[in-house]
């Protein structure tokens, strides 16, 4: 909540409130100290870098350091420098109807000074508040100097009938304007390795260069950047001096276990009330979401050095929501739960948002897609029930092979509709007396509201495993004996 602004106005006033003017890395630095002493998070709802990338943060800052975050895309490094703000004073005072936010004891611009001038203690004072101090320039081939730094203004220079060398016909860009702010600029090795030139004294020594003419103005600014290092090679790289004038480089990374990217995905899907209230989400399906981010960011199909983004898991998780909704509503239904077979519908949050390797070009984004969603599924299987041996001895009965018989002796092929009703999708799928005493034998504390999606993971697992297999067919999926279409045919 912001509070009232304060009443000064006028520059004798704030010296007698004992305002003490200080640099914006000096604030950050102060204000970090006062919320770790405090016991305060200092990033909130960061999840995933408690103990790697925001220490080397906090220690970036109290090192009054321009930073760098370098990491792939979908690793939080926006936001983490958008939540630098927090860690501003709530409000600071400028000059009045300066552009460049001056500072009321040291203006930098021919406004400030002259206005200083010419009112000494009666100068107008106005309040800057902290959520006013960001600004932020996504890099693009066509960006220039004028875009960030500034130009000569000739309109201006005739109409005062001054000489381009003068401050006063200078049209300022972003970077002047974000005095005494966060500066932030993305995708860095974007920018063309001139403009990146013209950040060097602004970085070092507070000079300006415009049309040839040098200023000294000391811009007090924190800059952030941040840079995917795939960049480096495809399109452009950071020249080596302006590395150099960049105190701390920090390396952001992907989520390192799948209850930490579950807690990503729920924080940041955007779910309506009525979904979040109607629509039950059983937490394998949760973790399966997460579990096909894992296998795309390791699958030979996909160009791992691209990333595969925390976005991928929330679209699917958005996705997965809205298939079970459509379902219900189809039904007329108050409620429903999310399904092992509504997956089918998160292929279009998955196919753009992965930069396919030469071998998955070759086999499609949606064919990928749903490979994706196998190796998840066997991954899971695994994880709660007994693996399938892959070579067994003669006459052996593995742990499925019940399970497996009943469908050698189905005389029609069992289709699992997408579109029944949950009466009838949990009577579907009790119809196949082997799966319960398999779920009561290896998983026998699964809630309830898990049960009829864990006996279709079995399911899906037991074709992932080469022992059933599952077919598209209208509006749903037909499982039968992996060897029944070849027997029937002999």
């Amino acid at each position: 909540m912001v509070s009232q602004a304060p009443t000064i106005k006028t520059l004798i006033e704030l010296k007698k409130s004992g305002y003490n003017p200080k640099s914006i890395r000096d604030e950050l630095r102060n204000n970090l100290l006062t919320a770790i002493s405090e016991g305060k998070k200092t990033f909130e709802g960061i999840h995933g870098y408690e103990d790697t990338v925001i220490p080397e943060l906090e220690r970036a800052i109290l090192s009054r350091h321009h930073i760098n975050l370098l990491g792939l895309r979908g690793q939080a490094k926006t936001r983490l420098a958008r939540m630098m703000v927090n860690l501003l004073d709530e409000w600071i005072p400028f000059i009045e109807g300066s552009e460049v936010n001056d500072d009321p004891f040291q203006p930098l611009s021919y406004f400030g000074r002259n206005l200083l001038a010419e009112k000494k203690d009666a100068t107008p004072i106005k309040w800057l508040h902290r959520s006013d101090r960001f600004f932020e320039k996504l890099a693009t081939p066509d960006v220039t100097i004028a875009d960030l730094i500034g130009d000569v203004d000739p309109i201006k220079a005739a109409n005062l009938k001054l000489p381009y060398s003068d401050e006063r016909v200078i049209h300022f860009g972003m970077i002047p304007r974000a005095n005494r702010c966060i500066f932030v600029i993305n995708e860095l090795p974007d920018l063309q390795a001139r403009i990146q030139v013209a950040l060097f004294n602004i970085l070092q020594e507070g000079d300006i260069q415009i049309r040839g003419f040098q200023l000294r103005f000391n811009f007090d600014i924190q800059f952030v950047f941040t840079a995917n290092p795939e960049d480096y090679t495809n399109r452009g790289s950071i020249v080596t001096p302006l590395k150099d004038r960049i105190g701390s480089q920090i390396l952001t990374h992907y989520p390192e276990n799948l209850t930490v990217a579950r807690k990503i995905t729920e924080q940041e899907a955007k779910l309506d009330e009525v979904q979040k209230k109607n629509i039950s989400v059983p937490s394998l399906a949760m973790e399966l979401i997460e579990q096909i981010g894992f296998e795309a960011r390791k699958s030979e199909y996909i160009d791992t050095k691209s990333g595969i983004s925390a976005r991928m898991s929330i679209s699917s998780y958005e996705n997965l929501v809205s298939s079970a909704e459509l379902r219900m509503v189809k039904n007329k239904q108050k409620k429903t739960t999310v399904r092992l077979s509504d997956f089918s519908s998160i292929v279009p949050a998955l196919t753009g948002k992965m930069e396919m390797a030469y071998e998955g070009e070759q086999e499609g984004a949606r064919a990928v897609a749903g490979l994706l969603v196998g190796a998840a599924v066997k991954t899971l299987f695994e994880k709660y029930f007994p693996k399938v041996a892959k070579l067994e001895k003669p006459g052996a009965r593995g742990p499925y092979q019940d399970l497996i018989d009943w469908f050698v002796e189905q005389d029609e092929d069992f289709e699992l509709s997408d579109l029944l009703d949950d009466a009838g999708y949990r009577k579907k799928l009790d119809s196949v007396d082997p799966l319960k005493p398999l779920l009561e034998k290896y998983q026998p504390d699964i809630p309830k509201s898990e049960f009829y999606f864990m006996e279709e993971l079995l399911l899906w697992g037991l074709v992932e495993n080469k022992k059933l297999s599952r077919v598209k067919v209208g509006d749903g999926m037909s499982f039968k004996d992996e060897h029944s279409d070849f027997m029937k045919n002999l």
